[in-house]
């Protein structure tokens, strides 16, 4: 006997509560709350963590934790206020799941494992994702053997740098490497066009996209690419299961 589809999880990166509000009506699971999306994302401010809560009944939140842009070596200080912004999201009250998006290498670009293990701790029973950063390491699979170890629950990942559809043989690897034990969200210039492709090609059941339009000069969370995303995932998961799955 077959056995029945997977359902696939779907999170949309929004950076304000316009773009959280677009995403829960265009029925994603999950949203990913930024800052600054145009530096990869930054820690919203606790404002702006507060108000998405309060329009939030359905679909689950994840917080960024990053201090500023650039590389994601982090100093003291800076891991100091990550462990801050984790405790104010905390004591915020919430009627959907909250949990956290973070990611600290060493200056040699491996799995800072002892800030993490810090941060992880300080989230407590709160979901935890390691954002791209996983990415920049040098040797994806012991990076994900980390992360595992950490009791990381779920890694963000295009495969390597660029696009998810670039990365779709390593995606796939990390894929089986991970099965049982951590789950693999597919990132990196997903839209509703390629998407079932890539769910096709690598066998992830998570995948995370923005919703890109543009509106008064900036670039916003459009609801109906949204809804599309989600579409064409429900979709997919309804369709026959490949070989393997």
């Amino acid at each position: 006997m077959t056995p029945p589809p997977r359902p696939v999880t779907v999170e949309v990166c929004v950076e304000d509560v316009a773009g959280v509000r677009a995403a829960q009506r265009a029925g994603a699971d999950r949203v990913e709350l930024c800052a600054d999306l145009r530096q990869g994302g930054t820690t919203p401010s606790i404002g702006t963590v507060a108000t998405a809560l309060s329009v939030l009944d359905r679909t689950g939140l994840q917080v960024l934790l990053r201090p500023r842009g650039g590389d994601f070596v982090h100093d003291a200080d800076e891991v100091a206020a990550m462990l801050a912004d984790v405790a104010a999201v905390r004591a915020l009250p919430a009627r959907v799941p909250v949990g956290f998006v973070l990611g600290t290498l060493t200056p040699d670009s491996l799995v800072d494992a002892e800030v993490t293990a810090r941060l992880v701790a300080a989230c407590g029973d709160a979901p935890v994702t390691f954002h791209r950063a996983f990415d920049a390491t040098p040797d994806l699979a012991a990076a994900l053997e980390t992360l595992v170890d950490l009791e990381i629950g779920r890694v963000l990942t295009g495969g390597g740098p660029g696009t998810a559809s670039e990365g779709a043989a390593r995606l796939a690897a990390l894929h089986e490497q991970a099965r049982g034990r951590i789950t693999i969200l597919a990132a990196g210039g997903i839209r509703p066009g390629n998407v079932r492709t890539l769910l096709r090609d690598t066998g992830v059941h998570e995948v995370h996209g923005r919703a890109p339009a543009e509106a008064g000069g900036r670039t916003v969370t459009s609801e109906a690419v949204a809804r599309a995303l989600v579409e064409e995932c429900r979709a997919a998961a309804s369709a026959p299961m490949t070989t393997g799955e």
